[in-house]
């Protein structure tokens, strides 16, 4: 089976997230999108992130029974920080019966250099990037890319987390079943 990875913090999980991995599920040739919850991106702070059992709930709250989507949280038993290729090897080793790819927007897409072992990745992976604007793909030799021109909003989980820290709504942004999880929790508001 040809999977998708999106890989992400989802802290918190937003409809952004959502109609990217649904996008690339249904109107792509990969079979399945499995949203990759990062315990801890190299590039982030770990500090300004939610328990990873916490962002897997909420991730596995927003997508519930959508068929092509799944989540996995097979990079919390792998060193951190998390590196993509690190999750990819060992992803084809455990799950030797499908075939692999990574989906990134255009802006992650545009520093793939920077990335621990980007060249591994790039002749190992096909990559689908979807389009951040500002952030037009320029090609990488040797990338297997295809570019999906996936609906865009103007979301990002620090804005939520910014909303809901100062007092404000941010329902809709997130699934509700999400949203009212994050209310009852008192996540983010401190």
């Amino acid at each position: 089976m040809k999977i998708g990875l999106y890989f992400g913090s989802f802290n918190p999980i937003h409809v952004g997230h959502l109609i990217i991995a649904n996008h690339i599920a249904y109107h792509t040739d990969c079979e399945q999108v499995w949203l990759m919850v990062s315990p801890q991106n190299p590039f982030k702070k770990s500090g300004s992130l939610l328990n990873e059992y916490d962002r897997l709930y909420m991730t596995e709250m927003a997508i519930g029974n959508e068929p092509l989507l799944k989540v996995n949280k097979d990079e919390f038993s792998l060193p951190r920080p998390s590196y993509t290729i690190d999750t990819l090897t060992y992803l084809s080793e455990k799950y030797p019966q499908h075939q692999f790819s990574v989906i990134m927007g255009s802006d992650s897409y545009q520093n793939l250099s920077k990335w621990k072992n980007s060249d591994v990745l790039i002749n190992n992976y096909s990559i689908y990037v979807y389009l951040r604007p500002g952030h037009e793909p320029q090609k990488i030799a040797g990338a297997d890319v295809t570019i999906c021109d996936a609906p865009h909003l103007s979301i990002s989980s620090s804005k939520i987390r910014k909303l809901i820290k100062s007092g404000k709504s941010a329902r809709f942004m997130v699934p509700d079943k999400v949203y009212d999880y994050i209310l009852e929790s008192h996540y983010y508001q401190l």
